[in-house]
């Protein structure tokens, strides 16, 4: 089996720019959805079409779009693919002193610097937050660099006066800053999203990065502040609610699809996960569309 390097993602601006701005849409469709991480903050507006949202340790499952705010250096992976349904994406991508060493030391930048250092974890806004802020990210496309640039800050302020979010790494996700370290944690979580519906046991994914069950275990815990089991368990479940949401599979067929070997369990699980059973789950979802 070939296992993925992790991506060191190198992003630079074009000349005469301070950050990134791409849309992409139908005729430019995004392709990197592997594990990644990179020094910028990445602000992320998805129009419509539901998937997974993978950013850190965090795994859960959007629908009627996204908006993201990821820190610096937090691994995480694309949000859409052609199987998404969206309108369209939006990526904005800044380093911390993009505009310079101490602008938001001022006064005036004191809350975009606390939402920066919020962010470490990834924020995912919603309700009207969401629908306002991501109408004036897609106007982005049709201003000048200069207007563009104005836009940008008054995006961040918005978001960070918004009470309309959750943190998606609520009890940190302390990334090590080596190589070594990133190398390790890509690895395993790359082999999770390849193989979560088979059986991954702690031997093999200690295994997979030189280390003994314990010190991987006790290495895992640290950077994401979950057990690897617990991890597992988790991205096996949003990938259930996906599936309850969007295709018409029996709960049975869902559990093992999702890696599951045991429904009783599945179902209690899920139950502890969303708040509720996978039929109320899907139920609700229906009513909502309806």
């Amino acid at each position: 089996m070939i296992l993925q390097k992790p991506t060191f993602k190198v992003i630079a601006p074009d000349f005469g720019h301070s950050f990134t701005y791409q849309k992409f849409d139908e005729s430019k469709e995004k392709v990197n959805n592997d594990w990644h991480y990179h020094p910028e903050i990445e602000l992320v507006y998805i129009n419509g079409g539901s998937g997974k949202r993978q950013i850190g340790s965090h795994v859960s499952y959007y629908s009627d779009g996204d908006l993201i705010l990821i820190g610096s250096n937090l691994p995480h992976c694309g949000l859409t693919d052609r199987l998404t349904g969206n309108k369209s994406e939006t990526v904005v991508q800044m380093k911390l002193d993009f505009l310079g060493n101490d602008f938001f030391d001022i006064p005036e930048m004191k809350k975009i610097q606390n939402i920066f250092e919020s962010c470490k974890g990834g924020i995912a806004f919603y309700g009207s937050t969401k629908k306002k802020i991501g109408e004036k990210i897609e106007i982005l496309e049709y201003q000048t660099d200069f207007q563009r640039l104005l836009s940008i800050l008054n995006i961040l302020n918005e978001l960070a006066n918004s009470n309309e979010f959750k943190l998606l790494n609520a009890e940190g996700f302390s990334m090590e800053t080596s190589i070594k370290d990133n190398d390790r944690i890509n690895i395993v979580f790359n082999f999770v999203k390849t193989n979560f519906r088979e059986e991954i046991t702690l031997v093999e994914i200690a295994n997979m990065v030189s280390m003994t069950v314990p010190s991987f275990c006790r290495y895992f815990k640290k950077i994401t502040k979950k057990t690897f089991v617990q991890f597992v368990n988790e991205y096996r479940l949003v990938h259930a609610s996906k599936l309850l949401a969007e295709k018409p599979m029996s709960i049975t067929e869902v559990c093992f699809e999702c890696g599951f070997n045991n429904f009783s369990h599945f179902n209690k699980s899920f139950k502890q996960f969303t708040g509720q059973n996978p039929s109320e789950y899907r139920n609700q979802l229906k009513s909502l569309l309806q």
